[in-house]
């Protein structure tokens, strides 16, 4: 991996044996060094396209370093792996977070990728030459993409793939009374373990597989009291039954009609997972797969079910405002806790970015993913901003492919480089 670059971008390496290095032609620039960044710079690298990587940390994998310490992925170890490079055994059937980093590191290592770190990009647009290519040739390619990045960089590529991440930036809604209130008040991002916690009562906003593992985290680690707030029930599912990945069953269920799999996961959770509509947490009335595509993915149970039948996680009613020293929820109810955290989810954070080029819809997200662009916008790509049942990093591992196909499909002003030995 390289280091920040020098003002004006990346230094071209010396040209290797078989390299295509005609001027007019670009790097492909992927931003974000994450797994969606660091997939999509190997699949575009096998197909024969250099492929240079735009970290704005000082490392790869930032956000998942930023996680809380028992995160663990709820997707198996060998459906979570990228291309070129299965997971180790050693990292057991469900990976802890800091193996996913150790992985990533060893990732961009293992094959020799152009990660360029310490350059954030603050926006994108059209090249105003096409990136150097002929006009004849920028109908083929879609032209050039100019990239505005630190220090006053300005870095033409032929093609750009966006990977900044689903949880880029995140989100605390703004609660009437917020700034009133005396007590510690953090988003999940924040939350690292329930060290600090113990012995304190601590209030959890959203039941989202973020809020419920650090609602089990809390009681585990000795919080005193422990209440989840929740304003709209989620489907819950274990994560395995029987030994057998409920992620296995969203990859075969997947492509089916939404109607269907509504009714196939209704029996199967009555089975599965305990009715708690008595704790406070009814069976939702929308469809499992139904509320997946409105972006609501379901919660796996990694001990909130037992901790909720035990009464060491208390379901309470969603939060409406602060005041008074407390917290007032939405069933009238008000209580005092010592700490709040807000798990409450994210943005894409994409509009300063790509916003003014008509490619977000009304939330902020891509209107094209994967291989797809829109018309105005050939040769930007979009990865990671969808949370498919299936499994965000294994939907990375192909769509890493798709748009490596795609871009290498355009041919004309990319930039060309053999394939490196053991890649």
């Amino acid at each position: 991996m390289a280091d920040s670059p020098a003002s004006g971008g990346p230094a071209d390496p010396e040209p290797e044996s078989g390299a295509v290095r005609e001027r007019p032609d670009r790097p492909v620039y992927v931003i974000g060094g994450g797994p969606g960044g660091l997939a999509a710079a190997y699949a575009l690298r096998a197909h024969g396209v250099r492929a240079v990587v735009l970290e704005r940390s000082d490392r790869v994998g930032a956000s998942w370093r930023r996680h809380y310490d028992r995160l663990r992925l709820h997707t198996t170890r060998r459906l979570s792996a990228l291309p070129g490079l299965p997971m180790p055994r050693r990292f057991g059937r469900w990976v802890a977070r800091d193996d996913v980093v150790r992985y990533l590191e060893k990732y961009a290592e293992y094959h020799e990728l152009e990660v360029v770190t310490g350059v954030e990009v603050s926006r994108v647009e059209r090249a105003p030459d096409g990136g150097g290519t002929s006009r004849s040739s920028e109908a083929e390619s879609g032209g050039g993409w100019l990239l505005h990045a630190t220090g006053g960089r300005r870095l033409t590529g032929s093609a750009v793939v966006v990977a900044t991440g689903f949880n880029h930036t995140p989100h605390v809604p703004d609660w009437p009374g917020r700034e009133t209130y005396t007590g510690e008040l953090l988003h999940a991002r924040e939350y690292r373990n329930a060290k600090p916690y113990a012995g304190r009562d601590v209030l959890v906003v959203g039941v989202g597989n973020t809020g419920a593992e650090i609602a089990v985290d809390l009681v585990e680690g000795g919080a005193s009291r422990v209440r989840l707030s929740v304003r709209t029930p989620p489907h819950i599912v274990r994560r395995s039954t029987a030994g057998w990945p409920a992620q296995y069953t969203a990859v075969a269920v997947r492509r089916l009609p939404v109607a269907l799999v509504d009714r196939l996961a209704r029996p199967l959770a009555r089975v599965s997972v305990p009715d708690l509509a008595a704790h406070g947490l009814p069976r939702p009335a929308t469809g499992l797969y139904s509320r997946v595509r409105e972006g609501a993915i379901p919660v796996q149970d990694v001990g909130l079910v037992d901790a909720v039948r035990r009464g060491r996680v208390t379901i309470v009613a969603a939060v409406e405002r602060f005041g008074d020293g407390g917290v007032l929820l939405a069933d009238g109810s008000r209580v005092e806790p010592q700490a709040v955290i807000a798990a409450t989810g994210y943005r894409r954070g994409l509009e300063d970015l790509v916003g003014h080029l008509d490619v977000l819809d009304g939330r902020g997200r891509p209107v094209a993913h994967g291989p797809r662009t829109l018309p105005h916008a050939p040769g930007l790509y979009f990865t990671g901003y969808t949370n498919p049942i299936s499994g965000m990093l294994r939907e990375l591992a192909a769509d890493a492919e798709r748009i490596a196909k795609a871009v290498a499909r355009r041919g004309s002003g990319v930039e060309r480089t053999p394939v490196r030995s053991g890649a």
